[in-house]
């Protein structure tokens, strides 16, 4: 059975922005992709899944959002914040940025709030505000063709962003990304999480990137996926370029690295 709110329960009461109890996903097929994964994660939180691919990290997302059902297990979202108008709990930024190559930056970002049926000076203000949040403001005219890669990629957090949503689940956003736009990328997102207070949930394959933005990284075990291992990075906030070079951070790294191995023994070509 799957809640896509919590009426009256304790995961609310909790200060909690979602909870997973006894979640598996099994495929017609017949694969076990996930579980059983019992996950709360409180609201505000930065958290980062973390592990070996076909572990059911960018499945639970899907739980998550209601993309997809559970074969068992309950899914809960705190209803928190959902009545204002125009929101939406769940923002989702997706491996690829899947934009209209026909439609400007600006109508990219507007697909949410027509499907939502907001229209007027509500959703041209939303959409300002969104733009100018991940620095693309200057940008609204242009085409997806005449963008980075990065600036795409913007464009993808911006639409996730412009309904206001409690919970921004993002599945493995920047993997395409040279080293550089991505470590801009880790540092305007955690401003944006800083500045925003949303709870993210943050699906990655890299270690470095998982310390680097994350109050929490849960390392899961080969499929089907479960909690393997939790870290707590208690590092000084806010991080910056000194984070990412210090002692602290290599030690943070050297940690989880050692968490996952075990989750890539014995798998051909990992």
């Amino acid at each position: 059975m799957v809640e896509s709110t919590v009426p009256e329960t304790s995961a609310d009461e909790a200060g909690l922005a979602v909870r997973l109890r006894g979640v598996t996903k099994i495929y017609d097929s017949g694969v076990a992709a996930l579980g059983p994964l019992d996950l709360d994660v409180n609201r505000g939180e930065f958290v980062s899944l973390l592990g070996p691919s076909g572990c059911g990290k960018s499945t639970a997302l899907r739980l998550i959002a209601g993309l997809s059902t559970p074969s068992a297990g309950t899914v809960e979202l705190s209803p928190r914040g959902t009545a204002r108008r125009g929101s939406h709990p769940i923002g989702f930024v997706f491996q690829e940025p899947t934009l209209m190559p026909w439609a400007t930056v600006r109508d990219n970002v507007r697909l949410p709030l027509k499907l939502a049926h907001t229209s007027g000076s509500d959703a041209e203000g939303r959409i300002d505000q969104a733009l100018a949040q991940v620095g693309l403001a200057e940008f609204a005219t242009a085409y997806p063709r005449e963008l980075s890669g990065g600036m795409k990629m913007r464009v993808s957090l911006a639409r996730a962003l412009v309904t206001d949503p409690d919970i921004l689940l993002m599945d493995e956003p920047f993997a395409a990304l040279d080293e550089i736009t991505r470590f801009r990328l880790n540092n305007d997102l955690l401003s944006l999480w800083r500045n925003l207070h949303k709870t993210v949930i943050f699906v990655t394959h890299s270690v470095f990137e998982s310390v680097y933005l994350s109050e929490r990284v849960i390392v899961m075990t080969a499929r089907p996926g479960r909690i393997g291992t939790e870290f707590r990075i208690t590092s000084a906030e806010p991080r910056g370029e000194e984070f990412r070079t210090s002692a602290e951070y290599a030690a943070f790294c050297r940690e989880v690295s050692n968490a996952l191995a075990p989750s890539y023994a014995g798998r051909a070509g990992a």
